[in-house]
């Protein structure tokens, strides 16, 4: 959205007005990513609280107008796939560059923790930058993390000074670990890469919350639907990470945003308060005072 400057001639008084008008011409959309208060990413502070992921759309343009729709500012970007891409890959820097955003390389595919550091090491070259989603797979078929090689090349890339946002399961011993190891933020998973199945374990992703109060939180894969983003912004999350509920939605663009206003929604939810839940019912309107009659 354009800003607004005031003409000469406009007296200072009529600056209320002005930004009344402003206000009424930005869309529903505009003004839901207005409210979100920022993320804090080991000091850099973004509007938004949704990360996204750059792999599986059906297009360049359609991953340019998606990643606008949902206003994110961090994306992720995996260095093997784009190095690995000749031409396209430059082409692909060069549209990510356009959209002004925030660049999270990742060591997508990495299976040791040696392969991780050197993934990293590359990453911070060829971007420029300190930030790396780690990510160690352990298993090919949930594509799990190998939580033993992530706590070691956590610990590595942290002494190099990398700023280290660990792709993890949702235990809470490992997630000690990582933040021993230096990481400032963690990144558990709803459930598997690519599943949407949603936040498959609430339990222990509350305990997390709850265990980790000034460590940054952000839910890593698995998420499918809006209403699993907004469920793990109300319990409490900083942020979510998504790629393929976007990326094979119908309609990735009109999907970004869906997930945008979800997560600012589940967001300010946990900000106003939720109401606990009950085991039994209660009335919402008062009954003292009210007249009673035996129908019998």
């Amino acid at each position: 959205m354009t800003g607004w400057r005031l003409s000469p001639r406009v007296k200072a008084a009529d600056g209320p007005r002005l930004k009344l008008v402003e206000d009424y011409k930005m869309n529903p959309h505009e003004k839901t990513l207005q409210r979100q208060s920022g993320l804090d990413l080991y000091g850099t502070v973004v509007p938004s609280r949704m990360l996204l992921g750059t792999a599986g759309y059906p297009s360049p343009a359609i991953l340019g107008a998606a990643v606008r729709s949902s206003g994110a500012a961090v994306v992720t970007v995996s260095l093997r796939r784009e190095t690995a891409g000749g031409g396209s890959g430059q082409r692909f820097f060069d549209l990510v560059q356009d959209l002004g955003v925030n660049v999270l390389p990742n060591t997508a595919g990495c299976r040791s923790a040696r392969e991780a550091i050197t993934t990293a090491e590359m990453a911070r070259e060829v971007f420029n930058t300190d930030w790396i989603k780690l990510e160690v797979i352990g298993n090919d078929d949930t594509l799990q993390p190998d939580v033993f090689g992530l706590v070691e090349a956590a610990g590595v890339l942290c002494r190099e000074g990398f700023k280290v946002f660990p792709y993890t399961t949702e235990d809470l011993s490992v997630a000690e670990r990582l933040q021993r190891a230096g990481c400032k933020v963690i990144m558990p998973w709803g459930a598997p890469i690519g599943t949407g199945q949603g936040i498959s374990n609430r339990r222990a992703l509350e305990s997390l919350r709850a265990y980790f109060p000034g460590v940054s939180l952000i839910v890593d894969a698995g998420i499918g639907a809006p209403s699993h983003a907004a469920e793990a912004m109300e319990l409490g999350f900083d942020a979510v990470l998504l790629n393929t509920a976007v990326a094979k939605a119908g309609d990735p663009v009109r999907m970004a945003q869906a997930f945008s206003e979800a997560i600012s929604a589940g967001r300010l939810g946990f900000e106003a308060g939720l109401m606990p839940p009950r085991d039994m019912a209660v009335p919402s309107t008062p009954v003292a005072g009210t007249p009673f009659f035996d129908l019998e």
